[in-house]
């Protein structure tokens, strides 16, 4: 069982910034699918950005431009770097990774979710 564990959410104005960072229990061999995923207020979970590789990125269009996926695979961690939020960003964001452990064998796990607040 891979453990994803999620930091980073808080309160934040209008305009301002974050960084969500999703950590691995274990050490990642291989990433198939990393991706952030945000549930706001009243509505379903919604894909915020899926990354399926290096230089590829499907973003939301309402956080294209002020959103980027990243990850340092030194430290099995990925990243969403949020800039210019909006309150409409506000949510629970939830990380998940689809990859490979150092023997081959193939996990898909869900961070436990961070919640994001944003106020104008």
């Amino acid at each position: 069982q891979v453990q994803l564990v999620e930091s980073g959410g808080g309160l934040v104005q209008t305009g301002g910034s974050l960084r969500l960072s999703c950590a691995a229990s274990i050490t990642i061999a291989s990433i198939n699918v990393m991706g952030w995923y945000r549930r706001a207020p009243g509505k379903q979970r919604e894909p915020v950005v899926i990354s399926t590789g290096v230089g590829s990125a499907d973003y939301a269009d309402s956080v294209k431009g002020r959103f980027t996926i990243s990850r340092d695979s030194a430290k099995n961690t990925v990243f969403l770097i949020m800039n210019s939020l909006k309150p409409e960003d506000t949510g629970i964001y939830y990380c998940n990774i689809q990859g490979r452990n150092l023997s081959g064998i193939s996990f898909n796990s869900w961070g436990q979710g961070t919640q994001v607040t944003v106020v104008s």
